[in-house]
């Protein structure tokens, strides 16, 4: 691995050292807040010009620094936490869904919090990580020593709900938003004293619509003034959710401005902010055509606002298109560390962007975007989307002219160009061979949403995050995890559950690599599905309920591979149980 003076040197030929140089040559490295939200449009702030809402916090991020006029992300969650990660396509990085483990990044790539820890920054992640559970998956693998929050896509419930800190499982306290945001202050607050990379990923305005009384009363009856370019599309309901949401995230962001100020660290830190995806619901986005899934423009332009104080110039608006995969490469370079990675970045230095300093001629990029295999490209002028249509996007920003016929040579190169980075990325995309982890932490989760059903049980829902298998009624039935014990031990099993007193009596077996445990459901225990109350909307996703540990004694398990199954030996009532996950408790 290079050195940093060797890097710093190999810099000097570049354009760019000034840069790296002068940032690094400070007293103190400057500390690093990211803050991402879920499922927030382009469209979604005051800032962009949506008069439904007021944001001035996180305006005052543009007012106070740079903001990006055209900044792209992914189509859907996970990719686009993948790309920020590691300054790589979310592909190269085994990155293939939201869900059943698709969702996890590989372990051979380096994340941007082992970059910063390399480097003598305390790390700590707040909120929806997304990019895998199990250890060495989970974020206090992947170089954040800190982290509160959910692993995991979609969180049924956001009040006083269950999160993870650090491998272990707590009740947190209030609005999940607010939560997160009080355990990132207190993470500055403890280490104000050294350089600090905090990483903020809320899970709002994702589904489900909940948001506390204060915010959504202003919106409970608002009449839009900007609505979506089709109205008939748009569900008032979920706008008006969306948008309360999206108020009360401008709120902690201005808590989180607020500490910095009350630490004295505002003109040291670096702070971003930026979106995942697309909205999830139609409304006013800028007259951009797609949303949430979709890689045409509406699907996957994002805000992006940075500030540091001294160093960007307020009001400093970046033209030159952007991406999700340059923010690694860029925060690195403005905090004057090196990249340590092995392999090959695709994102892009935008230091000179935001420091005045740039070229007068910028070279033009392209920048790809695919969700299931459809690949769109953008450049600064045109975008080619997934079915091979040409947009000139100067002229027409809302993709309703296919110019391909009258630019024949652009469109011929950007489908050549789509045709090799296809080539290129998506071997990467093959099929899934990737089994769960177990035992590389002393507690192992094996949630429902990892798992897969035969014999009729079948899961709550069929968005499988936050869902729980259901509908056990026979011998047939069984539940599995592919997984792979890292290490022979012995470990406790248990499984969550839930029974009706009318069912209990029935024998649940678990068995893996030859060895096999079991227990009786001797107890009842039925609560109610919750989520409802809470909900402004009513969701598409599955509603929640409590469910309570069941023993199935303790094993001793070799290394290796194998499934995981979950069968009843003996059913004494109509269903054997709902089960929502498997636990695996190392002992030694």
């Amino acid at each position: 691995m290079l050195s940093r003076r060797e890097v710093l040197g190999m810099l000097a030929a570049s354009p760019l050292a000034f840069e790296a140089v002068a940032f690094g040559a400070e007293t103190r490295k400057p500390n690093v807040v990211v803050i991402l939200s879920d499922d927030q449009a382009w469209g979604d702030l005051s800032v962009t010009g949506n008069k439904n809402l007021s944001t001035p916090n996180i305006d005052s991020l543009a007012r106070d620094g740079a903001m990006f006029d055209r900044f792209f992300v992914c189509p859907v969650c996970s990719p686009t936490r993948a790309e920020f990660l590691t300054g790589r396509y979310h592909s190269r990085g085994g990155v293939r869904g939201v869900s059943e483990g698709l969702e996890r990044l590989n372990l051979d790539e380096r994340t941007i919090a082992d970059t910063f820890t390399a480097n003598g920054y305390a790390t700590g992640a707040f909120g929806k990580w997304h990019n895998g559970s199990q250890a060495p998956y989970h974020p206090n693998s992947r170089g954040f020593e800190e982290y509160y929050g959910m692993t995991a896509g979609h969180w049924p419930n956001y009040f006083d709900t269950i999160l993870d800190h650090n491998g272990s499982f707590t009740k947190g306290k209030g609005y999940v938003v607010d939560d997160l945001t009080d355990h990132a202050m207190a993470f500055m607050e403890k280490n104000k004293t050294k350089p600090f990379f905090c990483y903020l990923p809320y899970n709002s305005p994702h589904s489900p619509m909940q948001v506390p009384d204060k915010y959504w009363e202003k919106f409970s009856h608002m009449d839009p003034v900007m609505k979506n370019a089709d109205p008939a599309q748009e569900d008032l309901g979920m706008t008006r959710a969306a948008l309360a949401m999206c108020e009360n995230i401008d709120w902690n962001v201005g808590r989180v401005l607020k500490k910095l100020d009350d630490l004295k660290l505002a003109n040291d830190t670096i702070v971003l902010y930026f979106s995942d995806n697309g909205p999830a619901s139609a409304r006013w986005n800028g007259g951009m055509r797609g949303r949430k899934g979709s890689t045409d423009e509406g699907g996957i332009r994002s805000p992006l606002m940075i500030r540091w104080p001294g160093h960007i110039e307020g009001g400093t608006k970046v033209t030159q298109i952007a991406g999700a995969i340059d923010l690694l490469p860029t925060l690195a370079n403005l905090a004057g560390i090196p990249l340590d990675s092995k392999k090959p970045l695709d994102g892009k230095v935008l230091t000179p962007l935001l420091t005045g300093k740039a070229p007068a001629t910028w070279p033009d990029r392209m920048i790809f975007s695919t969700n299931n295999k459809k690949v769109s490209v953008r450049t600064q002028q045109y975008r080619l989307d997934d079915q091979g249509r040409l947009y000139d996007m100067v002229a027409d920003p809302s993709q309703t002219r296919d110019v391909s016929g009258t630019e024949a040579a652009v469109a011929s190169k950007l489908k050549k160009a789509v045709a090799e980075w296809s080539a290129e990325v998506f071997p990467f995309v093959g099929p899934e061979d990737r089994p769960f982890p177990v035992g590389y932490s002393k507690l192992t989760w094996l949630p429902a949403r990892d798992g897969r059903a035969a014999g009729g049980v079948a899961r709550s829902n069929k968005y499988p995050n936050s869902t729980f298998f259901t509908n056990w009624t026979s011998k047939e039935g069984e539940m599995s995890w592919d997984v792979e014990v890292g290490k022979a031990g012995e470990f406790d099993v248990a499984v969550e559950y839930t029974c009706a007193p009318g069912d209990i009596g029935s024998t649940i077996e678990m068995s893996l690599l030859g060895k096999s445990t079991r227990a009786k459901v001797a107890a009842a225990f039925d609560p109610p599905l919750q989520g409802a109350t809470n909900d402004r909307v009513v969701r598409i996703e599955g509603y929640y309920k409590e469910f309570k540990p069941l023993s199935l004694g303790r094993v001793t398990l070799p290394a290796g591979r194998g499934k995981l199954t979950l069968r009843a030996t003996e059913i004494s009532g109509k269903q054997v149980a709902d089960v929502f996950s498997v636990m695996l408790t190392r002992r030694i």
